[in-house]
Formats: C-alpha cells, structure tokens, sequence
C-alpha cells in the first residue's frame, strides 16, 4: 500500500511519459524513443493501480492473471498481425477499449459501494453522470470499431449502407441518449441503464455503416478519439488520475489528427463523425461528368512498367483493397521473374 499523494504524484509523474510518448510518435525518428516512454509509463501506471488497492493478494490472484492472459494474447496477435492489416487490428483494439468501459460502468452501477460511489439506488449525481457518458461512449466505440473492422477486412461491403430517414433515426436516438441518463439520474433506475446502453450500441453501428471505406483511416482515428473520452469518464468515476489523464490525452489527440485527416483528405469532419451527415451531396449525373477514363492492364503490363521504370512509389492502402494490391504484387513479381 501506498499513500494517496505517492500514488498522485506516480500517475502525474505516468501522465508525462505518456505525453512525452506522442510527442515521439510524431516522427519517425523518435518513434522508438516514444514508444519507449508509452510502455514505461504504463507500466508505471499499472504498478501504481496495484499497490493503491485494499486487498493486494486479492489483486495479484485474480486481476494480475487476467493481466497476463490479456497481455499473452495481445503481443501474439501483435507479432503474427502484418503491418498491412495495422488498420484493422487498431480498429480491434480500439472495441476493447470501448467494451472495458461499458464493463467498469456496469460494475460501478451495479456494485457502488465497491468503488465508494453510494449504495445501489443511492448513487453519487456526479459518479452517475460520468459513468453514463463513460458507457454511452464506450458502447458507441465498440460496435462502431466492430463496423470498421468489418468493413477493413472485407468481411462486410466497403460501400456506404445506407437508408432513408437515417440521419433522422441517428438523431432520434442520440437525443433518447441524453434523455436516458437524465432520467436514470433522477430515478437509478437499471431499466433506464440498460436502456442507455443497448441504444448506445446501436447508434455506433448506425454512425458508422454509411461511411465508405475510402474515409475508414479517418473514422479509425476518430473511434480513437472516442475511446479516450470514454476512458476518461470512467476515470472520473473511478477517481484515477491516470486514467483521466490518458484518456483526455487519447481522446484530444485523436480528434486533432481526425481533423488534420479530414483536410488532408478534402472530407468534411463533421460529416464523418456524424455518419455521413452534411455529406457530399452530387447527384450522380454530375459524378458520371467528373469520371476520369480507367486504363485497365494485366500483371504482364504492369511487369514491363515497372522493369522500364527509373523510380516507383507504391501507396499502401486499406482493407481490402490492401489484399488485392498484393494478389497484385505478387503477379507482378512473377511475371518480372520470368522475363
């Protein structure tokens, strides 16, 4: 056990190497360095989380087993994932992240005293709150990750899917959303919980259905937005300093690149964090005028180009369209092989 300012002073101290992280990140050259400080403190942070709780044996017994179990199966997939399927393995990871804050909700809301929150019926307002938003994001990150993991991998249709009426429907349920968690605050009552939190799922799946795979990269980073905000409201309510501090950090930085990504990519941010609302609206006579004509070839042409050529550039891609480029590739490789 250690004393809550020891403790406050290790997750600032936590906070900073994970600021320290991203400012690696930001280059190639310093990723290493950044990825570095990210693990240190993490690891720092997790440490700090085991030594804070009452019952320590109970948490080396159960929670530290989970940990490793957790972790083994990451680093796995980590190592045996290519680097071509990264945006679809983000997306994974990113459900997790939402469905570890619907699960902390739900433990809260069910077990308060456990978490010094109240007793059930008698929640603190303010632990009620952030507990709700925590949830309602966190289940909105989940299935829409799901949705985009989906549509990276080719499982479901890249395409927009969409319907009449949707925005409306998407409206109607985020404002039922806000309706939910004000009325479970003044009641407590599980109905309404529950409630909040099955709509949450499917708005996630209705918000990201309509965006097409050529906006997924955006949309990934956007769910990374999500999931900090989401980890941050459960930090609240658990009253963990670091994990507000990861979870705001997560949660801005990811909104800032979504948006960087929106103009990089000459697509509205509002349009894509609503689903597509607000979205390009040409009609398709108008589409058919601006398309270029499409020269098509086989692996031989491509072969002769690339054999002919002084420099190549080659563009990585996502999803699906990642495993036909390299059918592609190695068509071309073959054929370069045999000339």
């Amino acid at each position: 056990m250690i004393s809550a300012n020891l403790s406050a002073i290790f997750y600032l101290i936590s906070g900073i190497l994970f600021i320290l992280a991203l400012r690696g990140l930001s280059s190639p050259e310093t990723s290493r360095q950044g990825n570095f400080f990210g693990i240190l403190g993490m690891i720092i942070a997790i440490t700090v989380t085991f030594l804070t709780v009452g019952n320590f044996s109970t948490a080396i017994n159960y929670v530290l087993l989970f940990l490793v179990i957790g972790g083994a199966i990451g680093a796995f997939i980590a190592f045996k994932i290519p680097m071509t399927a990264m945006p679809e393995l983000v997306a994974g990871f990113h459900s997790l992240v939402g469905l570890a804050a619907v699960f902390v909700a739900i433990s809260a809301f069910l077990n308060p005293q456990a978490f010094n929150l109240g007793l059930p019926g008698d929640i603190k307002l303010a632990s009620l709150i952030e507990m709700s938003i925590g949830a309602a994001v966190g289940a909105i990150t989940f299935s829409g990750s799901i949705i985009a993991f989906l549509k990276l991998r080719g499982i479901m249709s890249g395409s927009p899917i969409t319907f009449i009426g949707q925005h409306f429907v998407n409206l109607i349920l985020g404002i039922s959303i806000f309706v939910l968690i004000y009325y479970l605050c003044t009641t407590q009552s599980e109905s309404f919980f529950w409630s909040m939190i099955a709509i949450s799922f499917l708005i996630g799946v209705l918000l990201i259905i309509p965006i097409g795979g050529a906006d997924m990269p955006v949309v990934i980073s956007m769910l990374n937005s999500y999931s900090g905000w989401a980890a941050a409201g459960i930090g609240f309510t658990l009253e963990n300093t670091a994990l507000i501090i990861t979870g705001a950090l997560v949660g801005s930085s990811g909104a800032i690149l979504s948006y960087i990504m929106c103009k990089g990519m000459n697509r509205s941010f509002f349009s894509v964090i609503l689903g597509g609302f607000g979205g390009d609206s040409t009609t398709s006579k108008e589409k058919k005028k601006d398309q270029k004509p499409v020269k098509s070839g086989n692996a031989e042409d491509a072969a002769f180009l690339l054999k002919n050529a002084s420099s190549v550039i080659i563009v990585p891609g996502y999803g699906m369209a990642v495993a036909q480029a390299q059918h592609a590739l190695r068509e071309m490789v073959d054929a370069l092989k045999k000339k």
